[in-house]
């Protein structure tokens, strides 16, 4: 199998979508039930907008793989998305956003990990499509897991941590 052709992948893609899509639905409900703690909090939102490109990325991932198209051009939007999704992450989850009670260890396993191997996993996926080299596609699953555990962390605390 080539791992730049996107052909492979397409039920790996839908299902991904899909649970992605639920996943990021019921965090908008999550933030619903404790809107008023949220935005009251100065550090939450950020954890909110975290969360959310956490888990809608792997969405939009997934559709890039999903349209039909060529490597060249599936590269190139893959490439745009680590572009987008990467500074703003990296800026999501600064040091500067991190609660002062939340250990350095945890905060870097739970926030900013997840981000940076979603962000370069993506990335790493469209020059490895491009350059059919690096693995290609074989990135895609790497992010659609970096996204699904850091989006479920960071949905857990802004549905049950933040009421303790």
């Amino acid at each position: 199998m080539a791992m730049d052709d996107a052909g492979p992948w397409s039920d790996f893609a839908v299902a991904a979508a899909g649970a992605f899509a639920a996943l990021a639905g019921l965090l908008f409900v999550a933030i619903s039930i404790n809107l008023r703690i949220i935005v009251e909090s100065p550090r939450i939102p950020g954890r909110a907008a975290h969360a959310l490109v956490l888990l809608s990325t792997p969405i939009v991932v997934s559709l890039a793989v999903l349209i039909p198209q060529g490597p060249g051009a599936l590269g190139v939007e893959l490439l745009v998305v680590a572009a987008v999704v990467g500074p703003a992450l990296g800026w999501l989850s600064s040091p500067g956003h991190r609660p002062p009670h939340t250990p350095v260890v945890a905060w870097f396993a739970a926030v900013a990990l997840p981000a940076l191997v979603l962000s370069v996993s993506t990335l790493l996926a469209g020059i490895g499509v491009l350059t059919t080299s690096l693995g290609g596609l074989a990135w895609f699953p790497v992010a659609v897991v970096a996204g699904l555990l850091g989006g479920l962390f960071n949905a857990w605390v802004l549905l049950v941590e933040i009421m303790r």
